[in-house]
């Protein structure tokens, strides 16, 4: 008897256990098993595999049911998700439904989620931009957070790394504020949007307009090649998959990778209860999962965890990892796990009319935009607000149709469409301040479906956010009033905090034990083989989308935790 429990032990112990598929989660499962380590993957969500599960990846417009629409009961059924502007007929699949999993809102806040393999590495906006040492330095120098235990140089290489994998385009453009990297060709701008750019330069030094940097594969290079994928259709229905793989995504990438080595077990269907805590050896040794299809309760055993569920999900696993050793959450001696949760500030928008170069137009579609980094307290803290915001920039030509005539007349009409001016708009990207008012905790009654405590979430905006908005407005005003646009609006959406899907920290690095859950390797402090690299593990926001340096911080936690291992130090 006693064999036979050690062998179904076995049958359950790996080298290596990542929980979540997503773009963190991906890039674990690639590293480790690509330096040998046999691997569980384990996702909460369905199985979807690159390509036969994009159901909707070559619909067209006219075969959805609605036309692409949200029929009136699902929006009813779904308030929170129907926010999000990518949630439509084509990619409702990719989302999880409001009542699939509850949460408990002590502030307005709008959890956008996607639960398959893969996780929203599907419908992320791959915007991909490398953080400066003016990012990483921020907290130190204004007080707020605490000091980030890492430096840009220490996160170059790995960017470089994961650039080359990924797939990203932009142009070499030389700034302090925005480091270069290992591009791609860029995308095209069109005549308006160089304009815009030529008059910023014109009459500023410090607001550059640059294109967007992101993660399309607009030359494929070998690597590439050998992932199966191929060159950015520029179709702009990325959110529903891309057979192409032309966008990088773990189904596209970094699974399949991890698959070929032969190293990877791949468990989708499975709920991560929490991760266990064996107080003789002092150390994680496996995770709790709850069967999302027999609700059935099991549990995997490893040397080393990453945690990648995606930042309030992996503060969720965390805080529900009790134990006599952590009564308050795994790791947590500092009492900070799901503290100082932050996020981006994406309430303001601008628009305007131009109606210069009417000789021009566009053609075709573009799956990116310029983009303006940020340019306030960069240098010095010069504004009443902390921090800054960075903005994303387009122009299109407008258009109207003839709608007069019946049959042969009205269709002959219909595909000529009149042009008129130009649109132009902005978006802003501010930073938030962590603040240990804005936090995560689990409810201690309300359970979710498989009988784990709901998430109470109390995140929201302050003052600092608020004057970094009118300042945007303000800004963004003079810049296009410069550009001679017309018709120039502005306006603050007022949504709740979440809807950006940024949500960073809870679990944040530091180089003190004592206000901080991670070393500056993305390990716990307290818990030496649990590593944590997906959005939790943030001190601080920056106005950079993240997602890239997510990537980048797993595959340096990979290399470093495999070393380790190998050491025999974890």
């Amino acid at each position: 008897m006693a064999n036979i429990a050690i062998d179904a032990i076995k049958e359950v112990t790996y080298d290596a256990i990542v929980i979540g598929s997503g773009i963190s989660g991906g890039w674990a499962a690639k590293e480790l098993t690509g330096k040998g380590l046999r691997t569980l993957v384990l996702e909460r969500g369905r199985d979807v595999k690159h390509i036969v599960d994009y159901p909707t990846t070559v619909t067209n417009p006219w075969e959805f049911e609605h036309r692409g629409q949200l029929p009136l009961e699902i929006r009813e059924q779904n308030p929170i998700v129907s926010k999000c502007y990518a949630f439509y007929e084509g990619t409702t699949h990719f989302f999880v439904k409001d009542a699939e999993h509850p949460y408990v809102q002590e502030k307005p806040f709008d959890w956008i989620r996607g639960y398959q393999v893969g996780g929203k590495s599907l419908l992320w906006a791959r915007q991909t931009q490398r953080w400066s040492d003016f990012d990483f330095e921020g907290p130190a120098r204004d007080g707020f957070a605490v000091d980030w235990p890492i430096r840009y140089a220490d996160l170059a290489p790995w960017y470089s790394y994961v650039e080359k994998f990924a797939g990203i385009s932009g142009n070499k453009d030389g700034l302090a504020t925005l480091p270069d990297g290992e591009f791609l060709p860029p995308h095209e701008w069109n005549c308006v949007e160089s304009y815009f750019q030529k008059q910023m330069a014109g009459h500023y030094k410090d607001r550059h307009v640059i294109m967007g940097r992101a993660a399309h594969i607009t030359k494929p290079q070998p690597i590439h090649f050998q992932q199966g994928r191929a060159q950015c259709q520029h179709r702009t229905i990325c959110e529903r998959g891309c057979p192409y793989g032309g966008y990088f995504s773990s189904n596209a990438s970094t699974i399949p990778w991890a698959a070929k080595t032969g190293k990877m077990t791949l468990r989708p269907n499975s709920v991560v209860h929490s991760i266990i805590y064996d107080e003789k050896k002092g150390k994680a040794v496996g995770v709790r999962v709850v069967d999302a299809t027999t609700h059935k309760m099991m549990e995997f055993y490893a040397r080393i965890i990453f945690v990648n569920a995606a930042a309030l999900n992996t503060n969720l696993v965390l805080l529900n990892s009790t134990s006599s050793r952590f009564p308050n959450g795994l790791g947590n001696d500092s009492g900070v796990l799901g503290k100082y949760v932050a996020f981006h500030n994406y309430r303001a928008r601008i628009s305007g009319e131009y109606d210069g170069m009417l000789e021009s137009t566009t053609d075709g579609r573009r799956p990116n935009s310029p983009y303006i980094p940020r340019f306030r307290n960069v240098y010095k803290q010069e504004m009443d607000f902390l921090r800054g915001y960075a903005a994303g920039f387009s122009a299109g030509r407008m258009s109207h149709t003839n709608q007069d005539g019946i049959g042969a007349s009205l269709k002959a009409n219909l595909v000529k469409p009149i042009l008129d001016g130009w649109y132009v708009g902005s978006h802003m990207m501010g930073e938030t301040i962590p603040k240990e008012s804005n936090f995560v905790a689990l409810d201690s009654n309300l359970k979710d479906p498989f009988g784990i405590p709901q998430l109470r979430i109390s995140v929201g905006y302050d003052d600092n956010d608020d004057k970094m908005v009118k300042d945007y407005i303000e800004q963004m005003t003079e810049m296009f009033t410069i550009a001679g646009f017309k018709n120039i609006k502005a306006s603050d959406s007022k949504q709740a905090a979440g809807l950006d899907i940024h949500e960073m920290g809870g679990v944040r690095m530091g180089k003190d034990p004592k206000t901080s859950i991670l070393n500056k390797w993305n390990q716990m402090h307290a818990c030496k083989n649990v590593f944590v690299t997906d959005g939790a593990c943030m001190t601080s926001t920056s106005t950079q989308n993240p997602s890239l340096t997510y990537m980048a911080m797993t595959a340096r936690a990979a290399d470093y935790a495999v070393k380790e291992m190998k050491k025999g130090t974890i």
